[in-house]
This record gives C-alpha cells, sequence and structure tokens, in this order.
C-alpha cells in the first residue's frame, strides 16, 4: 500500500492509498457539515442538499448526473450524518476521470427554485417513512432526549414543518458557508495512477472557495438521565434505547470502548444476546460504541413484546450493573477482538471499504491509519483499558427512550 497527501492551494486535502492487487477504484468527498451544523430554523438542511445534489448543476440535469453514472458502470451515493455528508463512486480504474468530474459537480449544485420545491415533498416523505418504523424513530428520538441542548441532538432529517419553511436562499448561504475547500476532504482508495490523479483534483476542485468553516457548539455531553415514553398505539412491539456516554473519537479509550460494546451486546455469542435473544425473550438486543468529535455514546436497544418490555428493561439494567462492577473476563475481550478484527479486515480489503476508513481516519484524527495501525491499537486493547473506560464513563448513568404501544416503563 501506498499513501499519499496532497493538499490544494484552496485548502482542500487528498488523501489517498493506491493498492496494487486493487481491480477498482473509489473516491468519495467528506463535506464537513451534518446536522450538528444547523440552527432550529435549518433544522433537515444538511440532508436536504444531498438530495440536491443530484438534482443538477449548471453543466447538468438530474437525468444527466444519473445517465453519466451509469455510462460508467459506477456504484454511487450519498449519506448525511450528524456531522458530515459524503458523496462517492466506485469504477474501473480507466472511469476514475468521468467519475471526479461528476462528483466534484454534485458538490456545488445549482439549487433550481422547480427542483428545490418539488424535492422539498421527496423529503417530507421521507420523513413520515422514517416515522413509521418504529426502530429509526426511537432511535431520532433517543439521540434528542440523550443530546438535550447539544447539537447532536438535532434530527438529521428535521421536521415537516422546518423542511417547509426552508427557502431556496436558507440552503444556498449554508452551502456557501460548509461546502468550502478547507473543510472538504477527497479519500481515494484502489488502483490510479497518482499523478494524473492530482492533476485532475487540482483541475475540479483547485478553484473551490477557500473560506474557513469552523465548527461551533463543540463539548461533551453525559446525558439528561430522563426516560421518556412515546406511546404508539399501532406499533406492535416496543422498541428500547438506553443511552450512556462514552469517549469522543480521538480518545484513545476508542478502541476499548468498541470492544467493551462488542462483548456486551453484539449480535451474537455476547452477554445480552444470552440473556435476551437466545431465549426469546426479544426479537434484538444489542450494543453498540458511537463516537463523535467531541463525545461518544453507548447505546443499548431492544424490541420485544410489550409485555416482556419491563422485564427487559430490568435485564438491561442488571447486565449493565454487573459489567460495571465487575467488567468483562479475559475470554469476553478476546472474542470481542476476534470478531472486530476480523470484520476491519474484510471491510477494509475492498476499496469501497478502505476509502471510507481512509477518509474518517483523516477527518476525525487528522493523519494516516494503515488496517494494521487501526489492527494494532485493537490488539493492544488489556483488561485494564475497559475498566480505565468504565471508570470514565459509567455505563449506569443512563438515558432512556421507550418507542411503542405502552404509556409507561420502569424497570423492577
Amino acid at each position: 500500500m501506498a499513501f499519499h497527501k496532497h493538499t490544494l492551494a484552496n485548502g482542500l486535502t487528498m488523501v489517498s492509498e493506491f493498492s496494487p492487487s486493487a481491480r477498482s477504484v473509489s473516491l468519495g468527498f467528506f463535506v464537513r457539515a451534518g446536522s450538528r451544523d444547523e440552527t432550529p430554523e435549518l433544522a433537515g438542511v444538511s440532508h436536504f442538499l444531498e438530495h440536491m445534489a443530484f438534482k443538477g448543476s449548471h453543466r447538468r440535469t438530474a437525468f444527466d448526473v444519473n445517465r453519466d453514472f451509469d455510462r460508467i458502470g459506477a456504484d454511487y451515493n450519498a449519506s448525511t450524518s450528524e456531522e458530515n455528508t459524503i458523496y462517492y463512486a466506485s469504477v474501473l480504474p480507466e472511469y476514475l476521470p468521468q467519475a471526479l468530474d461528476i462528483l466534484a459537480d454534485l458538490l456545488y449544485p445549482s439549487l433550481r427554485p422547480e427542483d428545490f420545491d418539488m424535492e422539498k415533498q421527496v423529503i417530507i416523505n421521507e420523513i413520515g417513512r422514517y416515522e413509521d418504523m418504529p426502530s429509526s424513530a426511537a432511535h431520532d428520538n433517543a439521540q434528542r432526549v440523550y443530546f438535550a441542548g447539544h447539537p447532536l441532538g438535532n434530527s438529521i432529517l428535521g421536521t415537516p414543518a422546518s423542511i417547509t419553511a426552508l427557502t431556496r436562499e436558507q440552503m444556498a448561504d449554508y452551502h456557501r458557508r460548509r461546502y468550502v475547500a478547507p473543510n472538504i476532504t477527497l479519500a481515494v482508495a484502489g488502483a490510479f495512477d497518482l499523478n494524473q490523479l492530482i492533476a485532475l483534483v487540482e483541475k475540479q476542485c483547485g478553484h473551490w472557495p477557500a473560506t474557513p468553516a469552523p465548527r461551533t457548539g463543540l463539548g461533551e455531553a453525559c446525558g439528561s438521565g430522563k426516560c421518556e415514553v412515546i406511546c404508539r398505539e399501532k406499533v406492535t412491539q416496543e422498541y428500547v434505547i438506553v443511552l450512556s456516554p462514552g469517549p469522543q473519537a480521538r480518545s484513545p479509550l476508542r478502541h476499548a470502548a468498541d470492544l467493551l460494546s462488542m462483548a456486551i451486546g453484539d449480535d451474537s455469542g455476547s452477554r445480552l444476546y444470552w440473556e435476551m435473544v437466545d431465549p426469546g425473550l426479544a426479537e434484538s438486543a444489542s450494543c453498540s460504541f458511537r463516537d463523535y468529535e467531541d463525545t461518544g455514546t453507548f447505546e443499548t436497544s431492544y424490541n420485544c413484546d410489550p409485555q416482556q418490555a419491563v422485564d427487559n428493561l430490568a435485564i438491561v439494567h442488571r447486565v449493565l450493573k454487573a459489567v460495571q462492577e465487575k467488567s468483562i473476563g479475559a475470554e469476553e475481550l478476546e472474542q470481542a477482538r476476534n470478531k472486530l478484527l476480523s470484520r476491519i479486515v474484510r471491510w477494509n480489503e475492498r476499496p469501497r471499504g478502505r476509502m471510507s476508513s481512509l477518509g474518517s481516519s483523516w477527518i476525525y484524527y487528522g493523519q494516516y491509519r494503515s488496517v494494521d495501525d487501526e489492527l494494532a491499537d485493537y490488539e493492544k486493547v488489556t483488561l485494564a483499558d475497559i475498566r480505565q473506560v468504565l471508570d470514565r464513563y459509567p455505563l449506569e448513568r443512563m438515558t432512556t427512550l421507550a418507542l411503542g404501544p405502552l404509556s409507561k416503563l420502569e424497570a423492577v
């Protein structure tokens, strides 16, 4: 593997990793713009803007965008999170110039008024669709309750009211502030010619604005500690999410936190699996670790028959309390480690996965991390590190959200 970093005069950073065995290339623009960068008046604008990117630029219509991607056989998409909007494509190496041209075009859409007005209804329908999905609605509300008063509590999709009120001028202003070269990282992985790539990036992106785009509202979040129940009588199961504080993305404890969550609630062979899923007490039960730029969370969740929801919450409390007091064992740690190492290797074997890892590492850590670097950090985690995570971020500091037919939920 050969890593190279190239910074344009306007501040855009390109990070690339050449793989001699790859037969494709993946490239993605990572824009540091997400729901946490929005005000209440702009709720949902980051995700809405992602949609508008595919409606075309001054050079392309929406039809042209899809046709041009299809002509080169690209696997392409985009996604918006709390902190980033990512536009990516995977193609055969000979089509790298065309793929970069299309992706660069996406980042500067024309925002045609007729497209803007039409896409509003698409977004509102999408919000309704996610609201009809209990797991998605529960997660969105759990974030809101846990991060009360913190920008990470902002909804990625926004609300029907905020989308309806949003104007094209507001979106254009947001785009001018966030879609600037110093706020964008291009990650490329797979098979490519480096000199050609640099020349293409300079041509396509060298004229982008160089204005700074600082992020505000950074700060650690410890959770509201509330328990909120949202009653929806037509939902057949109860969906419960328990959030606890965790390390931020740059914390040296993040690898230990990842392994701890896997030991507690991986989808097989974990404590919650054997306590709740294997005996049929819950359809699913999991624990995951999510790290952000300034904070992190452990998310423990389950869904089950409403009549079992209270008893299952008691089980979750018991499992988390036992881990908090006595930690996990050496065998549990080793099992979690082996699972995670296997997933990291398999994900990074493909240019698409490697591009994603490369871009994420750069925007969060400001450094290149090879697959071996990542594996080594997980291999170094000890039970003492797990204990340190538990002492610094107690699992029992819980914020709870339940969504389903129940009107109240209290652990016995």
